[in-house]
């Protein structure tokens, strides 16, 4: 199947739910040996924290704040119970109606994908072209998205695991039956930070109406800076 927009493959996991490398800016804030972002919105803030042990998608992230790319850019697709998306450049201004989600920075990242480093409930993780055109998963240079899902029972897991052959450890097990979160993404999309503070602004922006291509009614726009802790 083939996914022409820089998305992930969601048609499938959409009824389920409801029916390279850049370096950082020096003026970034590291603390505690840990990198934060604050991402502001009209529905609440959120503090994201930037995994050390995903550097080249830190590093790119962190430049992109840096210089203020994301500031204005609108969170273009929306699904309650999975997911909230945004950074397409084309969305700065968008008309409504216009068909957003392609938009790149010309290049990619290369996948950066560590055990333990899971989609549960507020991960950021990286969009990406489907695997008919990207084997190796490489990343977007610019889209992310941010997960809400569900909280699945053990039964829940154990078919996902038989009808999609992923193998769920013990951690994703209590993960994804506490916390929740999509644990068909894990491993075959990059995640690189987790929002530490502002769940609940998540919920705000996955509940919203949306059209066609799953994109808000109203823009709901971003500004991202690096935190100064």
């Amino acid at each position: 199947m083939k996914i022409k927009n820089i998305t992930f493959l969601l048609l499938f996991f959409a009824s389920l739910f409801s029916c390279q490398s850049q370096h950082s800016d020096s003026k970034a804030t590291k603390v505690d040996n840990k990198y934060y972002v604050l991402i502001e919105t009209s529905y609440g803030n959120m503090t994201v924290e930037l995994y050390n042990e995903t550097p080249q998608h830190r590093d790119n992230f962190l430049k992109l704040v840096n210089e203020g790319f994301y500031n204005d850019l609108i969170f273009h697709r929306v699904i309650n119970g999975f997911m909230i998306q945004g950074g397409d450049p084309n969305s700065r201004d968008a008309k409504p109606g216009t068909p957003l989600g392609n938009g790149s920075l010309g290049y990619t990242i290369p996948a950066e994908f560590v055990k333990g480093l899971i989609h549960k409930k507020g991960a950021l993780a990286a969009a990406r072209q489907g695997d008919m055109v990207n084997p190796t998963k490489a990343s977007s240079s610019c889209q992310f998205y941010i997960v809400q899902g569900n909280v699945w029972t053990n039964e829940m897991l154990q078919m996902m695991s038989q009808r999609m052959g992923k193998t769920f450890d013990q951690q994703q097990i209590d993960v994804y039956t506490t916390e929740g979160g999509t644990p068909h993404l894990d491993y075959d999309y990059t995640v690189f930070g987790q929002v530490v503070e502002g769940l609940d602004v998540i919920d705000k922006i996955a509940a919203v109406q949306c059209g066609p291509g799953d994109r808000p009614l109203e823009d709901i726009k971003m500004k991202i800076s690096v935190l100064k802790r």
